[in-house]
């Protein structure tokens, strides 16, 4: 006699963090899209590259905004017959499309950034000090913003691309003061490199948790070893075997597992003591598990180790 129990934790959550989330993200991402422009017409204005490069950055961290925001909407739309899970991963596409659209960006401005030592422009070192100061300004009230509201996954990343922002506003400002103070221009492509440089790291990185989560990898921050000594040490199970943990969305996780019992009088205690530990130690709230009596297993594998001329005697 075997049971399958199926545990969608997810279902009953309270989806107001959402919304609260979501809200920060939506003032962000027009305070961020809007000074975007600002910064581009300023760069070609002055012919800063710096700028015009830091534009670039802050377009692409206001889609990684707009995604954030998306995603924290339709991440909250159920689940249809097509699409049994939900709507989840729209968030881990979006991220997708985010890391690959910043690559594009950083390849266009290096390109420009190296034909300038070549070709030095005049720049305009009064407008970019204007405009990068002004833009330091609006990402510190961005991350100030989305530090004081509801902190989730979607946030939190959302804040890691302003902090790189803010880098970018302070090297186009420091581009800006060289120049109308020395008129040395190779400041200003060398700075553009610079930005380019926290561009392609943060999208590198993107797109390796990316592909993590579509190879079905278990979350860095969780270990599959230390979640597997938990259960059979403290749910009462007699041994967790065919374990299982992989993400659906950057903050929703799922587990399979097998658990081992002594007799299913035991299970309902046992799958009790198993979900709690698992959403309160790991975070883990979408949990399959299946009930196997050690008797029933021990029988099916001494059937297997038998030959095809071996028999049992009958008892």
């Amino acid at each position: 006699m075997s049971a399958h129990h199926h545990h969608h934790g997810h279902h009953g959550h309270d989806h107001g963090g959402k919304r609260s989330s979501g809200r920060s993200l939506g003032i962000s991402v027009v305070l961020t899209l809007g000074y975007a422009v600002v910064e581009l017409i300023g760069g070609l204005a002055s012919g800063s590259l710096a700028l015009i490069s830091d534009a670039g950055h802050m377009f692409t961290d206001a889609t990684a905004l707009a995604l954030g925001w998306l995603a924290a909407r339709i991440a909250t739309l159920p689940p249809t017959s097509r699409h049994s899970f939900g709507y989840q991963r729209a968030e881990v596409v979006g991220a997708l499309l985010n890391g690959l659209f910043m690559l594009v960006i950083v390849t266009t401005i290096s390109i420009e950034a190296l034909e300038r030592f070549r070709q030095p422009q005049e720049v305009a070192g009064g407008t970019v000090i204007l405009v990068a100061g002004v833009g330091l300004l609006l990402n510190l009230g961005v991350a100030w913003i989305l530090h004081s509201g509801e902190q989730t996954l979607n946030t939190r990343g959302a804040l890691l691309h302003v902090m790189g922002d803010l880098l970018g506003s302070i090297g186009a400002l420091a581009a800006g003061i060289v120049i109308h103070f020395t008129g040395w221009t190779p400041i200003d492509p060398l700075l553009s490199l610079l930005i380019s440089g926290l561009i392609l790291a943060s999208s590198l990185v993107l797109i390796r948790d990316v592909l993590h989560v579509f190879m079905e990898g278990v979350p860095s921050h969780l270990s599959l070893e230390e979640i597997g000594r938990t259960l059979a040490r403290e749910s009462g199970a007699l041994q967790v075997h065919d374990l299982h943990v992989w993400a659906l969305s950057s903050n929703v996780y799922s587990l399979s597992a097998h658990v081992m019992l002594h007799n299913m009088e035991e299970w309902p205690q046992v799958l009790s003591r198993a979900q709690q530990l698992l959403k309160e130690r790991f975070g883990i709230t979408h949990v399959t598990l299946q009930p196997e009596i050690v008797q029933e297993v021990t029988l099916i594998r001494d059937a297997k180790r038998l030959t095809p001329n071996e028999t049992r005697p009958r008892s």
